[in-house]
């Protein structure tokens, strides 16, 4: 009897001691079954290779989570869905698709994008897009009679903002009296763009101009050089471009490896 005594004192010593490594190891116990924080851990860092802060509230939101899912899991196991085919089916699909993400993170992380890259992708960027943007005006209408009249209307005096609010067919311009904003003449269809720079500063076209989209009548209001936005705006955004097109290039040197039969 007292041997027995002495094996469970020690016993429960044992378990005692042990608890706290294991409650370290734990988030919960669910139903008895133990929830690794090795769950949780691996969730929180999904959520911060997605760019998001993994705050305490954010922590508490994912082991919130785990514990959910441990309890779903447990019941989706108790009516035997882990032996279907339609779950082998989407564990696979699963997996392969973690893999693949895994594959291009890789890519990513041995590939990075140089500053001197950026830098290389930006200066083609202003090459392309120095010169000069118009501040312009336009009334769109389908037929040149239309276009005809709104263009003698004009030089009786009439107000090209009011009648673009009345009369112009894009939406988009006309309920602001046909402003366009700023822009490069490249942003604009052949015949308008041509039209446009042959005007100056104030001018209106003095004949409709005909495009696929129907008649305009333009104004420029001014003409100033170029806006670019300085390299350290926009780096993020074309250090991502820079990334995409290497993926993508790195997506295809695979495909064009592989024997296909």
């Amino acid at each position: 009897m007292k041997n027995k005594l002495l094996k469970s004192l020690a016993l429960a010593a044992l378990v005692a001691a042990l608890s706290p490594v294991a409650f370290a190891q734990n988030i919960a116990i669910v139903n008895g079954k133990a929830v690794p924080k090795a769950r949780m851990d691996a969730l929180s860092q999904q959520v911060a290779r997605s760019g998001r802060e993994v705050t305490p509230e954010i922590e508490k939101q994912i082991k919130d989570e785990v514990i959910t899912r441990e309890i779903f899991m447990q019941e989706a196991q108790r009516k035997g869905l882990a032996s279907t085919e339609n779950y082998r089916a989407q564990m696979e699909l699963a997996r392969q698709a973690i893999l693949i993400r895994e594959l291009f993170a890789d890519y990513q992380a041995t590939n990075a994008v140089t500053d001197a890259e950026i830098k290389a992708e930006y200066d083609k960027f202003v090459a392309a897009n120095a010169g000069k943007e118009y501040r312009a005006r336009h009334i769109l209408v389908e037929k040149e009679a239309e276009a005809q009249d709104i263009l003698a209307q004009l030089k009786k005096g009439g107000n090209f903002e009011d009648i673009a609010k009345k009369l112009s067919k894009d939406p988009g311009s006309g309920a602001k009296g046909g402003d366009l904003d700023w822009a490069p003449a490249s942003n604009y269809v052949p015949e308008f763009a041509q039209a446009l720079t042959t005007l100056a500063k104030g001018q209106t076209s003095d004949a409709p101009v005909k495009s696929q989209f129907g008649f305009h009548i333009i104004r420029l209001d001014d003409v100033r050089d170029a806006q670019l936005p300085p390299l350290d705006a926009v780096k993020p955004q074309v250090k991502q471009q820079l990334e995409q097109q290497k993926l993508a290039k790195y997506q295809e040197a695979l495909r064009s490896k592989a024997r296909i039969e």
